[in-house]
């Protein structure tokens, strides 16, 4: 069964003193995934957020929230995370102690596991971790910051993860971070990804527009 593509705001470029009406906006236009991009100024030389926020914008939406932990040593927090309200968390394979051990706690704890891969980290490197995960994260960029471009021949690596994953016979859905606007959608999604990760192409302006826009740009009419 094919899978749908889904357009998955990142609220890392949303307007945080107007972040419940962007949640409503976001809602409006049919997404059903919010993106939290969590930095620790370690891992990556940016800071965001932690639970303390994301358990408030919980409170505000029953959106699926995905946290994508880029920060050292995440297994540390895998449990505040749950109690904040996540229904999914994604971390990087080299900033865990065990990533096995992180995998199989997030699992433990109820909520979707999954790993993002960094534009110099090969796909070869997850194959032992496979069926513990439920979803992949290509970075079409390096972490840390918003706004960044989409890195040339990312595509590649996305074709590389789907053949990987179909001669394992895992069907779990690709997503893709990075550089993600109405010119660059279509090239990912052609590849194989189907979850599409945006921040500034979703915040800047009209935010129910802008995500019509994208999905309109993959060929999907909203």
């Amino acid at each position: 069964m094919k899978r749908a593509i889904e357009i998955i705001p990142s609220l890392l470029s949303a307007d945080f003193a107007e972040l419940a009406q962007e949640i409503k906006k976001v809602k409006q236009a049919g997404c059903k995934r919010l993106h939290l991009d969590v930095m620790d100024g370690h891992f990556v030389p940016n800071i965001t957020f932690g639970p303390v926020v994301i358990e408030s914008i919980r409170k505000r939406t029953d959106l699926y929230l995905q946290a994508h932990l880029m920060i050292e040593q995440p297994e540390r927090f895998i449990v505040d995370f749950g109690r904040a309200g996540v229904d999914g968390v994604i971390i990087h394979q080299e900033a865990c102690d065990d990533f096995m051990r992180a995998l199989r706690e997030i699992k433990k704890q109820g909520m979707d596991a999954g790993v993002a891969l960094r534009p110099k980290i090969p796909v070869e490197s997850i194959k032992n971790e496979l069926t513990e995960l439920d979803t992949i994260l290509i970075m079409s960029v390096e972490p840390g910051f918003g706004g960044q471009a989409y890195i040339e021949g990312s595509e590649k690596k996305i074709k590389q993860t789907k053949i990987l994953l179909e001669e394992n016979g895992i069907d779990i859905p690709i997503a893709v971070d990075g550089g993600v606007n109405i010119q660059t959608a279509r090239l990912i999604a052609n590849a194989g990804a189907t979850r599409l990760i945006a921040g500034s192409a979703v915040f800047r302006g009209d935010v129910i527009k802008n995500i019509r826009a994208l999905y309109e740009s993959v060929g999907v009419k909203r």
